[in-house]
């Protein structure tokens, strides 16, 4: 007990020093930053070459999503998450040790071309998260979480990081075992972080973007816009699951685009009806599970 405590001291008192000098002291390996610099790049292509002209360049919960941006790739790891997962790393090797299993390295990838080791990431790492994303749909409980997410009802790239907090833990605990097996820690690497990040940014942004041939191949506006229409096919849980790749929905048959949507109404039935506030979001999933529980 004494050392999972230590572990929750260490946890803590670590991301606070790195947060603080993410802050102080930007640098080109700087993901605070990254982010920022990100973030204002891609809305002033919005303000600059809008999809939906009519748009305001504060759109609807602009400030709201910005705080989620935040929120979540920060201060939750802050307040719980790098702590939380801190100790469930130490107490599955525990429970492994306890078969005489020391290391669940199937796959030793660590002497493979440096390139070769970040796309296998960024592939195993997207599929991994295109069937999540699908459960998140599929299964009520999760998609009471996802729904927070599908509130967005005005598209814009901040829309991106809308989402429950719940999400992080339920897409990094799959993650976990499948990326420790091929060599990988819970940690992405750097420059795939970023990459995904900035597409995600682009997917959810008033921007009209194809990519031309490799729209098969990368996520987009005008394929991603389906996926939050309030509206989606009979019979369907959802479409167009991919967050950085579009292939899987291809491959797998969930791919849907009947024309652009520029202006097709966002959401899900209900929407207008769901929280508003940061709070009551976060807090809604937990009440309504327990109302049908």
């Amino acid at each position: 007990m004494d050392r999972y405590l230590k572990i929750i001291g260490d946890a803590y008192y670590g991301y606070f020093n790195y947060l603080v000098n993410e802050i102080m002291y930007p640098s080109w390996g700087n993901y605070f930053w990254w982010l920022v610099g990100l973030s204002l790049f891609v809305w002033l292509l919005e303000l600059i070459f809008p999809w939906r002209k009519g748009q305001p360049a504060l759109r609807k919960d602009f400030w709201l999503d910005g705080f989620y941006m935040f929120f979540n790739f920060f201060l939750f790891s802050l307040i719980a998450f790098n702590a939380i997962s801190n100790v469930a790393v130490e107490a599955f090797n525990d429970f492994l040790g306890l078969f005489g299993v020391k290391n669940v390295v199937a796959i030793e990838i660590s002497s493979w071309p440096a390139w070769t080791q970040f796309l296998t990431l960024f592939i195993v790492a997207d599929f991994i998260q295109w069937n999540v994303h699908r459960l998140l749909h599929r299964v009520p409980a999760f998609w009471e979480f996802h729904k927070v997410h599908h509130s967005v009802e005005q598209m814009g790239f901040a829309a991106h990081l809308r989402f429950h907090w719940m999400e992080t833990i339920l897409y990094k605990t799959a993650q976990y075992i499948p990326l420790a097996m091929i060599g990988f820690g819970l940690t992405d690497f750097f420059i795939v972080h970023i990459f995904a990040t900035a597409i995600g940014h682009l997917n959810h942004a008033n921007l009209r973007i194809t990519y031309g041939p490799f729209k098969y191949l990368l996520n987009n506006p005008i394929m991603h816009i389906w996926h939050h229409a309030k509206e989606l096919p009979k019979g369907s849980h959802g479409v167009n699951y991919g967050l950085t790749l579009s292939v899987w929905d291809y491959l797998f048959g969930t791919a849907y685009i009947p024309h652009e949507g520029r202006d097709i109404p966002l959401g899900f039935d209900g929407v207008e009806k769901f929280p508003k506030t940061f709070w009551q979001q976060v807090s809604y999933p937990f009440k309504k599970n327990k109302l049908e529980g």
